[in-house]
Formats: structure tokens, sequence, C-alpha cells
């Protein structure tokens, strides 16, 4: 196991050429499902090879969900955002919201179906904008899962494992747990 290391140590990851992410250079094949343990440390190998292209495809992916669908991935932002403050409120505020509801029962139960008009009505628009979230998650993974890695996949992703240099993919990893036993 390596020491911790700040963000100010971060390196940001080269690149890969096209052929050699996605073009004739790469080989995809369907992992073996049964062999979790393996498939894991392709996906994570992967991630941390790739992850600068992995960013950029995400944020492409994201751009044109947002073209294609502009206004609701706005609506939908903004419903998320107001949805995520008015759960952030009331968590940390629960005994003020508490007061509030047995002090005015009607006024709450307005705002409680308010609250669920507006979600019902921003449906499709959170639909949209957590679509062009987890499209790119997806678009990911399924890389990371079809691809087989190359002898410098492997090299890179050992110099990684060392504590040479640490991205920011290899910190995320590193903070969920994945450091050291899969790659």
């Amino acid at each position: 196991m390596h020491k911790k290391q700040s963000t100010s140590d971060f390196e940001i990851a080269p690149l890969r050429p096209l052929g050699d992410f996605i073009l004739e250079a790469a080989r995809f094949q369907v992992p073996n499902v049964k062999d979790v343990e393996r498939w894991g440390n392709r996906v994570t190998n992967n991630l941390l090879y790739y992850q600068t292209n992995y960013f950029l495809m995400s944020i492409l992916i994201f751009i044109i969900v947002g073209v294609i669908h502009p206004i609701k991935m706005a609506c939908g932002f903004v419903a998320t955002a107001v949805i995520f403050m008015i759960f952030i409120y009331v968590t940390n505020e629960q005994a003020s919201a508490a007061r509030f509801k047995r002090k005015h029962p009607i006024v709450s139960l307005f705002i409680i179906f308010a609250g669920c008009y507006f979600i019902a009505y921003m449906l499709q628009s959170l639909m949209v904008f957590l679509l062009g979230i987890l499209l790119p998650v997806a678009a990911i993974f399924l890389h990371a899962s079809l691809r087989l890695r190359n002898l410098k996949n492997k090299i890179v992703n050992k110099v990684e494992n060392l504590g040479l240099r640490t991205t920011p993919m290899g910190f995320f990893l590193e903070e969920m747990g994945l450091d050291g036993d899969l790659f």
C-alpha cells in the first residue's frame, strides 16, 4: 500500500491515440463474466490507462445530449439542483422542518403536493439530464469491459500502482477501495 497523495500531486494522464483507444489497434473481447476478479482487473486497468480519453468522451456525450435536448437538459439540471438543495435543507434542519409541519399542516401538505407535481412535471427533463450523466458512465464501463489490454497498458498501470505518479482516476479508484489488489 502506498502513501496517500494530495490533490496537488496529480498528473494528468496522456491522451491515448484514437487508433489505440477505439480504431485499428484496439482489440475488443467480451469478458468472462464468470471470472469477476479478472473482469474487474481489466476494467480498473483500462480506467487508469484511458482516463483522459474517457473524460473527453464523457464531455462529448454530455454535450451531444445537451445539443439534442437543450431545454430539457437545462430544466433537468435546475430540477436536480432544486431537489438536491431541498434535500440538504430538510436533512440539516429536521427540527425546524418538523416544527413548521406541526404549526402549518395545510401549508406543509400543499408544499408536498407542489413538490410531487414539480417532480412529475419535470420528470422528462430529469430523465434527459440523467441520461446525459449516465450514458457516458455506461459507455465508459462498456469500453473498459470490452477493451483488451496491451503491453503498454500493463506497463503504465504497474508504474501507477508503484506510486511513481498519481492521476485523478488513480486517486478515485484508491478512494473507492480498489488500490493495489486489482492492478
